[in-house]
């Protein structure tokens, strides 16, 4: 009878103490085997919402790397920090006040003029995409580049840590993928007359049932939905 091949065991760092994790694991899954819980940073874990940034380093290497903790395997002596959050401060504003024009952004994100060009922002994104062409895109006066660019963006903040002129990018980003959605993209007229349809009252009653019910019956409506495609007859509109 074949023996199971052992397992290889390395030592990472985590604030500043030693674990022994299995080889092979991502960074959340080394330190979920190490005992820690994430309560928070810790979202869909395949690499999408942008939760859970990192900072490490690893040993011979004086240099600071970032990544995504669902994403980034540990390797051995590597020392890590996770960042919970990174604050931007982030502007949000209605619909009738937005402006398709560059310079409506540099008002409200002046720290666009200090780029320098210099791609740190690129080179610490994991999704591999081009923070700093985006950035000069809007400096052209090209939103609708800028928003092509950027419409892969997790919102997970590592651009920011690392740029030398402090430019909030993931805010920047979704304001010109607002800006471009209302100005340059086609109007979704199926949408509209959902909106409409919902504004008449049409779903109010099936609404209301549904907000009646019991996790557990959500939860078979739900399954069947998948199974038939279909609702059960008084939830039909």
């Amino acid at each position: 009878m074949s023996q199971a091949p052992l397992r290889r065991y390395i030592t990472i760092f985590f604030n500043g103490e030693a674990y022994s994790v299995p080889h092979g694991l991502t960074i959340m899954k080394a330190l979920e085997y190490a005992g820690f819980r994430f309560t928070r940073g810790s979202g869909c874990r395949g690499g999408f919402c942008g939760a859970c940034p990192v900072v490490y380093r690893l040993p011979g290497d004086y240099k600071i790397r970032v990544g995504l903790a669902c994403q980034t395997p540990v390797e051995d002596g590597m020392y890590i920090s996770l960042i919970p959050y990174v604050p931007l401060v982030e502007y949000v504003p209605r619909r009738e006040e937005l402006k398709p024009d560059s310079g409506y952004v540099l008002k409200l994100y002046p720290e666009i003029s200090r780029c320098v060009s210099c791609n740190a922002c690129s080179k610490a994104c994991p999704q591999g995409l081009s923070p700093m062409d985006a950035i000069q895109a809007i400096l052209r006066g090209d939103l609708r580049k800028a928003a092509e660019l950027t419409f892969d963006c997790i919102a997970c903040g590592l651009c920011s840590l690392r740029c030398p002129a402090e430019i909030r990018h993931p805010a920047v980003f979704r304001l010109v993928g607002r800006i471009v959605g209302v100005y340059y993209m086609p109007r979704s007229r199926s949408a509209e007359q959902r909106v409409k349809e919902i504004e008449s009252g049409r779903f109010n009653n099936a609404f209301a049932k549904l907000l009646s019910m019991d996790p557990g019956s959500l939860r078979k409506i739900y399954d069947e939905y998948l199974k038939t495609g279909r609702l059960p007859g008084d939830l039909e509109v």
